[in-house]
Parts: structure tokens; sequence; C-alpha cells
């Protein structure tokens, strides 16, 4: 197996649209490309060939054990590991930076993470507490996992981390409808991942850790033990008004209404669902 100092994972489903963008962003570092497929149906696999990636089929059961699957079946042996999805793209300056920590790595550091910022309608989408969002993305191979949990998946370091410099940048290129649909096929899973007792993730939440475990504290000491359908109302308050969010103008505000009220709406109706199903299984096995 052929030694490489840095392997990057880019998993795809249908990303004609955005996986040229992508892998164009990635050209600026020396590194090897594996696209991991789901059964594409468009042009994505002849694209992602077309930019000379190694492209390999696996079905797609959750993008935790997707992107595990992934590196643990290159066809290179890495010393770093990069993740990446196909509506992403490298600035220039985070392109740079992986290039020197994979180049010259710092002692003692197995693992960095990025900021990630949201293109909403070719707008920035900077307020509501929404940039910077830090991720775990590159680390040393062998020295990180994808938790797996059904949605808010994280990644794992076995090992201190640090954060590099410039962006991750998440754009929306597809339609409207493909971006609602895919937030409702997640607010389907977190539901399922709230109310099927599935743990809390191998991310500690800590109020006073790292942004990522700040995050997740956040989350499951707050947010998770408000009443259902008052966090959604409470969140997009805090998020639009309290963290600025209406500064991101018209755009932001469409953003912020479908992705900090809607779609957590969404999930709770799903929570409210799951409950009512379970109570009328319950009652029926009790045979009353």
């Amino acid at each position: 197996m052929r030694s490489v100092k840095l392997a990057i994972v880019v998993l795809t489903y249908n990303e004609e649209l955005n996986l040229p963008d992508c892998l164009a962003s990635l050209k600026a570092l020396d590194a090897h490309v594996t696209v991991v497929d789901s059964g594409s149906t468009d042009n994505t696999v002849t694209i992602a060939k077309n930019w000379g990636a190694t492209v390999i089929s696996h079905p797609f059961e959750n993008y935790a054990k997707q992107r595990n699957w992934a590196q643990e079946n290159l066809s290179v042996k890495p010393d770093w590991i990069f993740h990446i999805d196909a509506d992403e793209r490298l600035t220039p300056e985070l392109a740079r930076d992986i290039a020197n920590v994979v180049t010259d790595p710092p002692d003692g550091i197995v693992a960095f993470m990025t900021s990630r910022r949201e293109i909403f309608f070719d707008k920035w989408i900077k307020h509501g507490g929404l940039y910077p969002t830090y991720h775990m993305r590159l680390f040393k191979f062998g020295h990180g996992h994808c938790e797996n949990r059904l949605y808010d998946q994280h990644f794992v370091a076995h090992g201190p981390s640090r954060k590099l410099s410039g962006d991750l940048i998440d754009v929306l290129t597809s339609d409207l409808t493909t971006w609602t649909t895919r937030h409702a096929r997640w607010a389907e899973a977190e539901a399922r991942q709230l109310t099927q007792h599935h743990d809390g993730g191998e991310v500690e939440p800590k109020l006073f850790g790292s942004p990522i475990e700040r995050r997740r504290w956040l989350r499951h000491k707050l947010y998770e033990r408000m009443p259902l359908f008052v966090r959604p109302a409470l969140y997009f308050g805090y998020r639009y008004i309290g963290r600025g969010g209406f500064l991101d103008g018209r755009e932001g505000f469409v953003y912020h209404v479908l992705q900090g009220a809607w779609f957590r709406f969404l999930v709770d109706s799903h929570v409210m669902l799951e409950r009512t199903k379970a109570a009328r299984a319950k009652k029926s096995g009790s045979g009353t």
C-alpha cells in the first residue's frame, strides 16, 4: 500500500452540482482524494474520476458509519486524513495551513478543528451564533474517528487538538427543495436519536471545554431539557435577536427561520410522533 502525507475523504450522493468546486479547492493540496459514493444516479462518479479522485462505492447507512468505513478502506496509507463534504470548499488560507501542518506537524498535536462559514443564497451568514462554528476534520491517521450518532455526529480525536486558520465554506448550490428535504430527513434521524435512548455520543459535554464540547453541553444540558415546541421558539429568538441574526439581511431571515425555527419545530414534531407510537405500542402490549 502506497504511503502519502495526506488523504482526503469526500462523501457523495448525487453531488454533480457541488463536487467540481469542492475538488477544485482541494487542488491546492498535495493529497490523495477518495470519493466514497453511495449510489449516485447523476454524473457524480464521472466528475470525480475526471478530477483524478479515487472512487469507491459503498451503501449508505448513516454519516458516522460511512465516514468511519471510508477511512478504514482507503487504497493508500496516509500520515494525516481530512474529511470534507461535497458542498464544502477550502479557503486558500485553510489549504495553506493544512499543508503546513502535514509538512511540519506540531509536537504533541494529533487533530485540528476548522471553522465553518455558511453561505446561503450567496450570502455569508455571519451572525446568529453561527460563525465561527468549529468542527474536527483533520487528524493523524489512526488518531480519530466519527462518533456513532444518527445526527449531530462529530469526529473524536484520540489526543490533543488545535484550531486551523482559514474557513471551510459550506455553500448551498442546489435548489431549496433539496435543502429542505435533506433537513426533513435529518429531523427524523434526530428524533429517533432522542426517543430511542441512544447514548449521548463520545464528545463530552463541557461548558468550558472546546467549542465542540461546549455546543454539546448547551444541546444536552439546556436545549433538550426544555419543553417540546417551546424550545424552537426560544432558540430562534435567541439566535435571531439575541445573537444578531437579523443583521444577516433578507437571506439571513430565510435561513434562520428555516434552519433555526422550522427545522427545530420539525424535530419536536417527530419526537411527539415517536412518543405517541411508543405509548400506543405499550398500551397494546399490556392488553388494556
